[in-house]
């Protein structure tokens, strides 16, 4: 099966929003692999210069020329790519990890890369630690268009960065994140907002710090309403003194207009294409009927699997 990748990202420019402190604050982040792996006594300058004078007549990275030439082991490189590129390494086997969880199982993929550049976009255009922008609703024109897959992918990478990250399933109608997570899905969010469940529906996932989820819990029989009620606005108000991220999956917007709803309380969306499939048009129109109801888009994003 090919490996998902995000094709293209179709966020506008970014205001004049400060990125938080996470995304600076180690040094090592501005250095070249090559120094990062010499720094920590990994390689040494002579062989630095060697894999350069080879990468000029061959098509391989830094990092896979260093472990080619013997000068370091897959596991040195790695964990230099981890301090480069801004995600925490876990010595926990990646048997505990969701296969689903591709940005987790890989994080030096493209698509792993993608969505780090994805995140840093949003950073920049919400997440930026304003009071009432702790939350984002993502959606999309159509089911099978990856929406569920690129929020608990994109949960992962702001996770990976040190945020307190949580991805709620807010579709009611055709949940998915307690399989992606691989969680129990008792009585979730519609038991929470219906009063018969707290917060400790939220899990931990496993494999993961700073990552939770809550699920769905039972589908009600009026999710609509069950969203439109103010105990939901409620919730996330609390839950955002909690977390720095909370990304919340909704229904597709052809299906319901629960994203709308779901949306609103939120005060946010980004949009979820799928390539090939999804028309520029139908991404355009979702815009507008979404901004016309006061929500802020701030774009979207086109995946391929």
């Amino acid at each position: 099966m090919e490996q998902p990748s995000i094709m293209d990202r179709i966020l506008p420019a970014s205001a004049a929003n400060s990125l938080t402190v996470h995304a600076t604050a180690n040094p090592e982040r501005t250095m070249k692999l090559g120094e990062i792996l010499v720094s920590r006594g990994r390689i040494t300058p002579v062989q630095v210069e060697r894999i350069l004078a080879e990468q000029q007549n061959s098509k391989l990275r830094f990092g896979e020329l260093a472990i080619k030439l013997g000068f370091a082991r897959p596991k040195d490189v790695e964990e230099a790519l981890a301090q480069q590129f801004g995600y925490s390494r876990s010595d926990v086997s990646t048997s505990l990890i969701p296969p689903k969880l591709v940005a987790a199982l890989n994080p030096t993929l493209p698509f792993a890369e993608a969505l780090r550049g994805l995140r840093s976009q949003l950073m920049l255009r919400w997440f930026d630690g304003s009071p009432g922008q702790a939350a984002l609703a993502i959606t999309s024109v159509d089911r099978g268009d990856g929406k569920s897959f690129i929020t608990a992918n994109l949960a992962v990478v702001f996770a990976q960065l040190g945020e307190r990250t949580l991805v709620i399933d807010a579709d009611l109608r055709h949940p998915t994140q307690h399989q992606i997570f691989g969680v129990e899905n008792r009585m979730g969010l519609s038991g929470l907002l219906g009063g018969r469940a707290g917060l400790e529906e939220i899990s931990q996932v496993a494999s993961m710090s700073n990552l939770s989820v809550l699920p769905s819990g039972p589908l009600p029989p009026n999710p609509q309403e069950l969203l439109g009620r103010q105990d939901f606005a409620e919730m996330l108000n609390q839950l955002s003194t909690m977390y720095d991220v909370i990304l919340v999956d909704t229904p597709s917007a052809q299906e319901a207009s629960d994203a709308s709803v779901i949306a609103q309380r939120v005060r946010a969306a980004m949009i979820v294409g799928r390539k090939d499939r999804t028309r520029s048009a139908e991404l355009n129109q979702l815009a507008a009927i979404m901004s016309s109801s006061g929500i802020q888009i701030l774009g979207a994003t086109l995946n391929s699997f």
